[in-house]
């Protein structure tokens, strides 16, 4: 006896079914392709927090409307920063260029120390797999200076649109919370505000961090004597912004560079900046503990070679405030809501 076909219910919720799943790898292969992009979102996410972080307060304190104080942050920020460029840009810049013309001297310099120490064959076949010859160390100075392009007009796109999203965060915040269920929206509309809370307390606090260790690492160098101070000490504030792997990168060129004077400096230069690292955990933390927002050590490692891996180098840059809002997302909308599970929110008990 020959099957009866299926009935035409079955076979739409069976054509419906197969869309969706269609529907939702479409999305992985695109979101997969505009990872990038994502990141410069999120970048842009990160600073419109920097400028309605500012604006609360003025906001508090002159009564002033919402988008008149995030203006206000906005020029404020910006004049700040423009003004550093004017009193210290001519001397950053003779730094840097003093820096772009000793570090290769350092660096053969360097080279030559670990020749005499019998490692010749093994650093010269690490520079041609490094360099390639010369048509390779052309070309990566090629791709270099065209990634440097690329990274400020990046840049300028995230600056761009975090004042878009510090002037007018509801309108984009509503426009995504309609892209979940009615029923669900406020949940996330609740798990959105969590996660906000936790990366300004955590943006506030690394603020500070950076700072002091800008400071400090910039003083020690100009005390110890080493060129270009202030330059390497803005490389280790906008570094420290990088957990585990910032500071390390950021310790390279100084170190190198005391290294080209004497051999007794680099070794002052490398204590200088474990000294900081110290003074950075033993006391900097603990004065920032009314802000920190607690993310375990091994998950921020992890994230930070995952975002790696994922997103390059603005997986990296971004990796540690990614990790915050990954971390409280997923507290609160899997452990509490899936799992009903309770569990403290990371920033909960911080006062804004």
């Amino acid at each position: 006896m020959a099957k009866a076909d299926p009935a035409p219910n079955e076979t739409a919720a069976f054509v419906r079914r197969v869309l969706i799943v269609f529907s939702i790898a479409a999305l992985f292969f695109i979101a997969w392709h505009l990872r990038t992009l994502l990141v410069m979102v999120f970048g842009s996410v990160v600073v419109a927090t920097v400028f309605r972080a500012v604006a609360g307060p003025i906001e508090r304190h002159t009564r002033l409307p919402d988008r008149a104080a995030v203006g206000a942050a906005i020029l404020i920020i910006l004049g700040l920063v423009g003004g550093l460029v004017w009193l210290f840009g001519s001397e950053i810049a003779r730094q840097v260029q003093t820096l772009s013309e000793t570090l290769p001297t350092a660096i053969q310099s360097l080279l030559s120390m670990l020749a005499s120490w019998g490692l010749a064959e093994e650093i010269k076949a690490w520079v041609a797999t490094a360099g390639g010859g010369g048509g390779g160390i052309l070309a990566s100075v090629g791709r270099f200076v065209l990634s440097l392009s690329t990274g400020i007009a990046d840049t300028l796109v995230v600056i761009f649109g975090g004042i878009f999203l510090a002037l007018q965060p509801g309108l984009y915040r509503v426009g995504a919370i309609k892209l979940v269920p009615q029923s669900r929206r406020g949940t996330v509309a609740d798990a959105m505000a969590h996660s906000e809370k936790a990366l300004r307390l955590w943006l506030k606090a690394q603020l500070v961090s950076m700072t002091i260790v800008g400071l400090f690492t910039g003083f020690g160098l100009w005390f110890l004597g080493v060129p270009s101070a202030l330059v390497l000490g803005l490389i280790a504030f906008a570094l420290e912004f990088i957990p585990f792997a910032g500071p390390i990168i950021a310790s390279i060129p100084a170190i190198l560079l005391a290294l080209a004077v004497s051999p007794t400096l680099g070794l002052w230069t490398m204590g200088l900046y474990v000294l900081v690292q110290q003074l950075e955990g033993n006391v900097v933390y603990p004065l920032v503990q009314q802000w920190a927002v607690h993310v375990p050590a091994v998950v921020l490692l992890f994230s930070l070679i995952g975002f790696g891996m994922l997103f390059g180098v603005l997986g990296v840059i971004f990796a540690a405030p990614m990790s915050v809002v990954t971390y409280v997302l997923i507290k609160r909308l899997y452990v509490i809501e899936a799992l009903h599970t309770p569990t403290p929110i990371p920033g909960d008990d911080k006062e804004d």
